[in-house]
């Protein structure tokens, strides 16, 4: 990678969110439904921030093309997230029957992460996070169409303390994942 690419993305990554929650604020529990490889459970911000740091990602919508790039990313790095202790959730205003799809698709999160039904946007709206209603007519790149509407592209590292370390807002989906990991192996490197 070239070095004035470095440098933009690097600057891009220093900017801040503009309406979500800041780093170093509480993150907001929740418990929502989810899905990995298929199979609905019950998922619990709480609960997984015992067993570490949290990369907390919100996307607009499953089989969208920035969402696939992101959900396919992710995966594919998640042994990396899982070694420096740290899981994954995504978060969509999907409906879990959506998700459920797309947690088991293997072009996608292929199993590995799972994925959150916030329907009502109600998790997004704890977050600060902006909502855009849904557009009719919008089609997935499955050509179905998206009845929902979107939460903005933004990730959030949560410490097991329960805030906020860093958000992440403003990357395209491959530069959020990479810069996600960065952030939690630095995590793992002050912890040993």
């Amino acid at each position: 990678m070239n070095k004035n690419l470095m440098t933009s993305l690097l600057l891009l990554a220093a900017l801040p969110v503009a309406a979500a929650l800041p780093d170093g604020a509480p993150a907001p529990d929740f418990r929502i439904p989810a899905a990995q490889g298929g199979k609905v459970f019950d998922y619990s911000l709480a609960g997984a921030l015992k067993q570490g740091p949290v990369v907390v990602y919100f996307y607009p919508s499953a089989y969208t093309k920035g969402c696939n790039v992101q959900a396919q990313t992710s995966s594919e790095n998640q042994d990396k997230f899982a070694a420096a202790g740290a899981s994954i959730i995504g978060v969509s205003l999907d409906s879990i029957d959506r998700l459920k799809d797309f947690s088991a698709d293997p072009d996608y999160c292929a199993g590995r992460i799972a994925v959150a039904s916030d329907i009502d946007g109600k998790v997004a709206h704890a977050y600060d996070l902006n909502i855009r209603d849904a557009v009719a007519g919008r089609k997935d790149t499955r050509g179905v169409e998206i009845g929902h509407a979107f939460a903005e592209r933004t990730t959030f590292i949560v410490t097991p303390d329960g805030h906020i370390r860093a958000t992440l807002g403003g990357l395209s989906p491959e530069v959020n994942v990479a810069k996600a990991l960065e952030i939690v192996q630095g995590l793992a490197a002050q912890h040993r």
